[in-house]
């Protein structure tokens, strides 16, 4: 998989092209640049480990997660357990989101996609207050 070029001097500049993928409860791959992982895993460790919701949280997303250097083309290599957990195939979809990226299997992205514009094809009622005020 090959990061866009768009984001290769950026990566390369904040993490010298170190990343980190996660696993996502929506079925997808999270990548941060290592830094923000660092901040993200913090947080993460800090919760109350005998909490059994924060536990399985530690366990799944930090323990489950996988290192990855990208090469000077912007490419990298996602661990095994972790491009089967996506269930990723020939065409992947990498979303930029601030400061990390999800990854998905195209297919099930664009199933997701579209369900969530079906949800939204009445009056808006069902999103959060804060944003129906927003517009595109």
């Amino acid at each position: 998989m090959a990061i866009p070029s768009r984001y290769r001097e950026r990566l390369f500049a904040r993490c010298k092209g170190e990343l980190i993928a996660a696993v996502d409860r929506a079925k997808c791959l999270v990548i941060y640049p290592l830094p923000d992982w660092e901040a993200f895993e913090a947080k993460i460790m800090s919760l109350p480990y005998f909490d059994p919701e924060v536990r399985i949280l530690q366990e799944v997303v930090v323990g489950q997660s996988g290192e990855m250097t990208m090469d000077t083309h912007g490419r990298i290599l996602i661990p095994r357990i972790l491009r089967d957990f996506a269930k990723l195939k020939r065409n992947a979809m990498l979303l930029g989101q601030g400061k990390r990226f999800e990854l998905w299997d195209e297919e099930r992205w664009i199933r997701r996609r579209d369900e969530w514009l079906a949800m939204g094809e009445g009056d808006g009622g069902d999103l959060p207050a804060e944003l129906r005020s927003l517009t595109l």
